[in-house]
């Protein structure tokens, strides 16, 4: 093993990227995606990670948590987080403070696997030497003949067998047109491949259940957020009252908050790139498989495809069509989802590097 080295200054640096169509799902609408990328350099080597947030986010970084970090080991990711964890406390974790410790976790553990010359998935030690797969995106914007396009791309192009698509359009108040594009879906994809739909929260809770009994007939299998992924009750409520998984968990900035849902849920959703990063994800499922649930990696899925490796009562990663553009375009070593798998197994670290110059047009911060 090598010796200690030190933590250096983070550069931080943020990106909005344009859509390359109008989105939205249930109760939003967005045009442009912004990543905030930390790059973490210890002993001549470099990691990086990133988060899905505002560009402010990386301002915080800069001001509240590089001067915890620099000067710490880089192979202590857990005293470092726990660092930056407190340095949050009158900010407040959940939402900025969450999305910027994420992405410098995400960094340090990329950093560590690189200075012990290893893939993360072997230093964090590997349950499985693939990790499944969904393709989602089925924005609501989307015209019948374009969400058609997408899912045979998916399913009968890179044999993926499962996939969502967005639903609750308008706060739930186009239930029929939801149903319709759901219908649409699986004549799509064939009777085979797994259907799942994702609501954002845009129903109210008996609005979802007579709507998820519809979607029942076609073969819907995850239904996302039925409701407010706040209200837990109702969670539960739609989850005892449809023979679908209901799943949430994509907004949790802490493990307290996933313990709080898990009696909710069929399935645990976690996101690295906002729960606290790698550390805290791993902590999530844990926990989860402690209470007998899988967990799913939401969004961001190269941030996940490693780590998601690494536990046993993992179900899927999102393959998510902003987030895999952008780190298409953002990142040589982009994985291959063809055949509804992925193998993390490539390079050092996550196995990524940033095309600097490439995308320096996309550039904010």
């Amino acid at each position: 093993m090598k010796d200690a080295v030190s933590i250096e200054r983070p550069a931080v640096s943020a990106y909005t990227v344009p859509a390359d169509a109008p989105e939205a799902d249930g109760t939003f609408a967005w045009d442009t995606t912004t990543v905030v990328i930390a790059e973490i350099t210890a002993g001549g080597a470099t990691g990086t990670g990133w988060t899905y947030a505002p560009a402010s986010v990386a301002a915080l970084v800069d001001e509240q948590l590089t001067p915890v970090i620099m000067g710490r080991d880089a192979l202590d990711v857990p005293a470092a987080h726990e660092a930056m964890t407190k340095a949050v406390r009158n900010t407040g974790r959940p939402g900025a403070a969450g999305c910027a410790i994420s992405a410098v976790d995400i960094a340090l553990w990329d950093l560590k696997a690189r200075l012990l010359e290893l893939p993360l998935v072997r230093l964090l030690g590997a349950a499985r030497d693939e990790v499944p797969v969904y393709g989602s995106g089925g924005f609501t914007t989307y015209h019948d003949t374009h969400l058609a396009a997408q899912l045979n791309g998916w399913v009968h192009g890179q044999h993926i067998p499962r996939v969502k698509i967005k639903i609750g359009e308008r706060w739930g108040r186009a239930a029929a047109r939801d149903v319709s594009r759901v219908r649409t879906a699986r004549e799509v994809i064939g009777p085979q491949a797994e259907l799942y739909v994702d609501a954002n929260g845009g129903y109210t809770r008996k609005q979802a259940v007579r709507v998820g009994r519809v979607l029942a007939e076609h073969g819907v299998g995850w239904f996302q957020e039925p409701v407010s992924s706040d209200d837990l009750r109702g969670l539960a409520q739609v989850r005892d009252a449809l023979v679908c998984d209901v799943t949430a968990g994509a907004y949790g900035y802490d493990l307290p908050y996933f313990a709080r849902m898990i009696p909710s849920v069929d399935c645990l959703q976690v996101d690295a790139t906002r729960c606290g990063g790698l550390t805290e994800w791993l902590r999530a499922a844990a926990l989860a498989q402690a209470h007998g649930l899988e967990v799913s990696a939401h969004c961001a899925p190269h941030a996940h495809a490693a780590v998601a490796a690494c536990v046993p009562n993992l179900r899927h990663i999102e393959w998510f069509h902003d987030h895999v553009r952008i780190e298409s375009m953002f990142f040589d070593g982009a994985l291959d989802p063809t055949g509804g798998v992925v193998r993390p197994e490539g390079g050092v670290g996550l196995g990524l590097e940033l095309r600097t110059d490439e995308v320096e047009e996309f550039r904010v911060v």
